[in-house]
């Protein structure tokens, strides 16, 4: 029997999941209208940019102009990501960011080494120094996430319980640090979870942690994108990152012939959870106004399903 939360939220990553990954620097006035356009659409939460080294993501270079030339609409948070103490200092330092304070775990350290030059162990003691950086901010953490969680393209599979033992930390730190547990995010970064890997892994870290809120970062590399995340909905898990269009992917994640694709796509999701009488809060049509955006500015098909075939609500409008 499926246990289907009443109300789902989805955080937007496609500005910069997407952007950063491409080849070419897009304009900025190009992003600024996509930007404009998911902000108009319901979302609550729009991730635009990343504050980390130009020579290692050069599309991500103009994230502090990108922030200063879009235009916010009330209740929408827009945040950015960071890697290190300089790019958090950096995007405190630009007007309009809004501070989102998460943690990142390994289970792999191929992908730790990539992503962050060092291990999979080093990055997880970094994180006592970041729950201190932010507690003497005055920022609450809200996640943490556990990457890789259920595979790597560099590495190789991972056991779950390796994965459970990066939540088991973050559970201790919390303890230690005398913060409450944030939302703990299962990121399959490299797309190697499957439904029933999915419905395993949730259920374990329910076990562990019965009174966490359980977020998912699919990645919908292989194609099971959607139906690993109808196998969380069933679950009972109502909270998910996503990116528009099914834009971007990780740029230190592809191996060999294999592209590291895009987070689920948001508009296919969101369609998903209306047909099953979820409620959102966002408005497909204009989310799929979004989404020809994105292709428009890439300048090639993307990979998303309802962005051209569209929704049903018009279909039964006219019945």
């Amino acid at each position: 029997m499926a246990d289907y939360p009443r109300h789902v939220e989805f955080r937007e990553e496609g500005p910069r999941e997407g952007f950063q990954i491409e080849p070419r620097i897009h304009p900025l006035a190009a992003r600024v209208e996509l930007i404009d356009l998911l902000s108009d659409t319901g979302l609550r939460r729009i991730q635009l940019g990343s504050f980390v080294s130009p020579r290692a993501v050069p599309q991500m270079a103009d994230t502090a102009e990108l922030f200063q030339r879009i235009t916010r609409r009330p209740g929408v948070r827009y945040t950015a990501l960071w890697l290190n103490e300089r790019g958090f200092r950096k995007a405190l330092a630009t007007p309009g960011v809004d501070p989102d304070a998460r943690l990142l775990f390994y289970c792999s350290d191929a992908f730790a080494r990539a992503n962050n030059n060092c291990t999979a162990l080093e990055m997880r003691e970094r994180q006592r120094d970041w729950v201190r950086l932010y507690k003497a901010e005055g920022l609450a953490v809200e996640t943490a996430h556990v990457m890789t969680a259920f595979g790597c393209n560099l590495q190789g599979p991972i056991p779950q319980e390796r994965v459970l033992d990066e939540f088991r930390f973050v559970l201790r730190l919390c303890a230690e640090e005398e913060i409450p547990v944030p939302a703990l995010f299962i990121a399959d970064t490299m797309g190697w979870a499957n439904p029933e890997s999915v419905r395993r892994m949730i259920g374990a870290l329910r076990e562990l942690a019965p009174g966490a809120r359980i977020g998912m970062h699919i990645h919908d590399t292989r194609g099971l994108g959607i139906a690993n995340l109808h196998a969380a909905l069933a679950m009972g898990v109502d909270l998910f990152e996503s990116s528009v269009a099914g834009l971007g992917g990780c740029p230190f994640a592809g191996h060999g012939h294999v592209r590291a694709a895009g987070n689920v796509c948001t508009e296919d999701a969101v369609f998903l959870c209306h047909e099953l009488g979820i409620e959102t809060g966002i408005d497909l049509d204009r989310l799929i106004l979004a989404a020809i955006k994105a292709e428009e500015i890439i300048g090639a098909p993307l990979m998303g399903r309802v962005m051209h075939s569209g929704g049903l609500d018009r279909w039964r409008r006219i019945a």
